[in-house]
């Protein structure tokens, strides 16, 4: 079938391109710029390639580069920022430094005429994250679009079938982004002809064949993620498998009880849980960092694994829940590290399993969810909020206590009861609570307090790698924050964040 080449040079977003591409019912491969050559993509007959954003800045030597007889290769390219400045960097052009501020986020972008950009309105959003632009277009190409802070958002050269956009158009929140891949994939003349529908279908039968004989141990935390793995480890290997469930003292407000509520009935002696509070609490005590945190339960986790498995009689595999968010933030190949997860960047090099199974390791949240519901789970457990694997240890900045995890539960429990309550039709994807490690000035009972700063976040999404702040309405926002400040003694003030993704993240920590 008709395949496109993505070519990977450390973007934060490689796979969502992929992914982009599938949705338009083409089949695409990613592979790293070090791993193939011209040759290697001319031989294979690629239909067209995709050059993916980067870390990095073309203007330094070290950064990654590529053979320039790409260009001339007859094969379409569409270069995406870090992508788009190597292409006009390759073939002549000038890159430079955006300036102190960069570009970030939604921006409004005006189009020329261009056969990439057809049937896109004149004038759309796009999403920008980006500190080096094109300042100088190579000869030949000619400029196909502007933002108000960048006079080179997109470039072509249509002899040679050469396209570069400086936002990212794989991003829900660039309005026109499938537009723009289904009109790359017409200039590529590519046919329509893969479908991903038989996802679970061939898992199953993957793991079915792959593990048998083999007792696997499924980290369960109660999400949608883990959830999934199991239901469909459950489908290929039955009775070998164990699902283990860790309160590690870290959960929201009677989450540890509802996991049992749910799962219990589903897996029977199947369910295993653990009460490590203690013992979580033990090694977290004194630390600040984030990064230490998320990387001392991710040990922690695979101890209490490995210790159950051993308790239970010994297993083979450890399974996880892990999806590609997870995977892409934690630092793949040339991929920046933006945060280690705790069931990735976190997993010590020393665990007793022989293995560890990841079957969504390259899907999307949502990508996840249609494999849950093909599986026949129910919509309340598929539509489940996310919850991080480190719980509210990333939500309580600076030191862990029992004091703080407390304050935290309770508001928290609040924020998202009074949105479940609500009517409001634009409900977030995930939203939460963080306690701040910053104080504050108020007045309670005529008396001053100095005291904690709540910070809300919501946001909405469609696959977690990219983000936008939810619009709440203020009389929801009002009500949350007085039954926060009213509730909590030592709570001094409410703010609420603000900040899509990028620049920041969707967890604070």
């Amino acid at each position: 079938m008709d395949t496109i080449l993505v070519l990977d040079f450390g973007g934060q977003y490689n796979q969502l391109i992929a992914r982009r591409i599938r949705e338009q019912n083409v089949y695409a491969v990613i592979e790293s710029f070090r791993n193939i050559t011209v040759k290697d993509i001319i031989d294979r007959g690629y239909k067209g390639i995709v050059m993916t954003g980067g870390p990095n800045s073309v203007n330094d030597q070290s950064s990654p580069h590529f053979d320039p007889s790409l260009l001339d290769a007859g094969v379409p390219v569409l270069g995406i920022c870090y992508g788009a400045q190597l292409i006009a960097y390759m073939a002549g052009g000038t890159v430079a430094a955006a300036g102190a501020e960069g570009e970030y986020g939604r921006t409004q972008l005006t189009r020329e005429n261009d056969e990439l950009f057809r049937g896109i309105p004149e004038s759309s959003i796009c999403w920008m994250s980006h500190r080096d632009r094109i300042v100088s277009v190579p000869e030949g190409f000619c400029v196909t679009a502007a933002t108000p802070q960048c006079s080179c958002a997109a470039m072509s050269d249509r002899s040679r079938k050469l396209y570069a956009v400086q936002f990212h158009p794989e991003v829900t929140h660039t309005q026109y982004g499938s537009q723009i891949f289904s009109n790359f994939l017409d200039i590529c003349g590519c046919e329509r002809q893969w479908a991903m529908s038989a996802f679970a279908t061939s898992a199953i039968d993957r793991y079915r064949r792959e593990l048998c004989g083999k007792k696997v141990l499924m980290a369960l935390s109660g999400g949608v993620d883990s959830s999934v793995t199991a239901a469909l480890l459950a489908e290929a290997i039955s009775d070998n498998l164990t699902c283990v469930f860790v309160d590690h003292g870290l959960l929201r407000k009677n989450e540890a009880e509802a996991v049992e509520t749910v799962f219990r009935p589903r897996l029977g002696n199947g369910l295993v849980c653990v009460d490590a509070r203690e013992r979580f609490l033990r090694e977290l005590s004194g630390v600040t960092d984030p990064e230490a945190k998320r990387k001392i339960i991710g040990e922690q986790f695979i101890r209490v694994f490995e210790e159950t498995a051993r308790d239970l009689g010994g297993f083979d595999l450890l399974a996880q829940g892990t999806i590609y968010p997870d995977v892409i933030e934690s630092g793949k190949g040339d991929s920046a590290v933006i945060k280690s997860h705790h069931n990735v960047g976190g997993i010590p090099s020393d665990i007793r399993f022989l293995g560890i199974v990841e079957p969504l390791r390259d899907l999307f949240k949502d990508e996840v969810r249609r494999v849950g519901i093909e599986l026949g789970l129910p919509a309340y457990l598929i539509n489940r909020q996310p919850f991080p694997g480190p719980g509210l240890a990333v939500r309580v900045m600076g030191e862990l206590t029992e004091e703080k995890l407390g304050i935290l539960r309770e508001a928290d429990a609040i924020f998202r009861e009074e949105i479940d309550l609500s009517d409001f039709a634009g409900h977030p994807d995930q939203y939460f609570a963080v306690l701040t490690d910053t104080s504050a000035v108020g007045v309670k009972g005529d008396s001053r307090l100095y005291g904690s700063v709540i910070a809300l976040r919501a946001v909405t999404t469609e696959d977690f790698m990219t983000a936008d702040w939810t619009r709440i309405p203020f009389d929801i926002l009002e009500k949350v924050s007085v039954r926060i400040t009213n509730t909590i003694p030592s709570v001094a003030r409410v703010v609420y964040d603000i900040t899509s993704k990028p620049p920041a993240t969707v967890e604070w920590e």
